[in-house]
């Protein structure tokens, strides 16, 4: 993607680094550029619109961090990243999608950009890092936020468990940020989810097998993340006593050199007399009951003592 930034003022093409290549007009004649200079740039191309006053110094496809910064820029001064934009600036990922959140001083109406959500916001300021590149909601409090505004449970499950195991926070700290808020939605699901996660459920799939399958039909407590060997360190999605092992395969294991690696754990787990089970999807939201059934089996086989139980009317765990 080219640029065409030589023939631009010096103070324009410091701003234009800083951001990316994007720049608001008010930022441009705040050092200088007079509307006839802005115009210029414009017909030679070397800025092109995005919104009304915010400008990028190339015409072709915008990055993501290109648009966030348009975004802020267009909503004016005082603009932050907020909820889900403001953990896609702090970590590449799955919240780069959709429209971009944006919170601006509730005192303020801004007009609202095309793909922009904005959000009014009081006490803004000390809810902002306002040195990072764009401006972004702190991390602790745009995860919680997030993860509020989720329609679906298990969305929610995916933000609380992604940023504990991508270790930019602990769920103790996230636990904090709760607490400190006199109004939360979902809280007591949200609080619970950390209170999981705390125990060492790492993804949506580690949690949906506690939370459906071992958790409600009485299977013993599994240890979980547990550091296992010694040249080459992993860690045992849940391990019980009796050397069983369950391991949560989700859509992150889909890549072959990732399966190629799980196979060679389940491989190594056997030559210590261990026996390894890999859950996927179907089996721990689409079949809790008859998975925790055949867990169970397994586990009194390697002597487990406990009973199943039922988790509904209908269960057929103990059938």
């Amino acid at each position: 993607m080219a640029t065409v930034i030589d023939m631009l003022p010096s103070d324009v093409q410091v701003l234009l680094t800083d951001q990316t290549g994007v720049v608001a007009r008010r930022q441009l004649v705040g050092v200088g550029a007079r509307p006839h200079d802005i115009k210029r740039w414009l017909r030679r191309r070397e800025l092109a619109t995005i919104h009304p006053g915010v400008y990028v110094n190339h015409s072709g496809d915008l990055s993501w961090q290109q648009r966030a910064w348009a975004a802020v820029l267009a909503c004016g001064e005082g603009a932050a990243l907020w909820r889900e934009s403001a953990l896609g600036a702090h970590a590449d990922g799955p919240h780069r999608h959709g429209p971009l959140h944006v919170a601006v001083p509730a005192s303020r109406h801004p007009d609202t950009p095309a793909g922009v959500v904005v959000h009014r916001i009081r006490s803004l300021e000390g809810a902002v890092q306002w040195g990072q590149r764009p401006p972004r909601q702190r991390y602790d409090e745009a995860v919680i936020e997030a993860a509020a505004a989720t329609a679906r449970p298990i969305d929610a499950v995916g933000i609380l468990t992604g940023a504990v195991g991508s270790r930019r926070t602990t769920a103790e700290r996230l636990l904090e940020v709760c607490a400190a808020r006199a109004r939360l939605r979902q809280r007591d699901w949200i609080e619970s989810v950390l209170h999981d996660a705390a125990r060492g459920t790492c993804s949506v799939l580690e949690h949906g097998y506690l939370d459906q399958v071992e958790r409600p039909h009485g299977l013993p407590v599994a240890s979980r993340q547990l550091r296992d060997g010694i040249a080459s360190v992993v860690y045992r999605d849940a391990a019980y006593a009796g050397d069983v092992l369950v391991e949560l395969d989700g859509l992150q294991h889909s890549d072959a050199d990732q399966r190629d690696a799980d196979l060679e754990r389940d491989l190594d787990a056997a030559l210590t007399g261990r026996t390894t089970v890999r859950l996927g999807w179907r089996q721990v939201f689409s079949r809790p009951c008859r998975t925790a059934a055949k867990v169970g089996r397994l586990l009194a086989l390697r002597g487990w003592g406990g009973t199943l139980v039922r988790c509904s009317p209908t269960c057929s765990a103990t059938a």
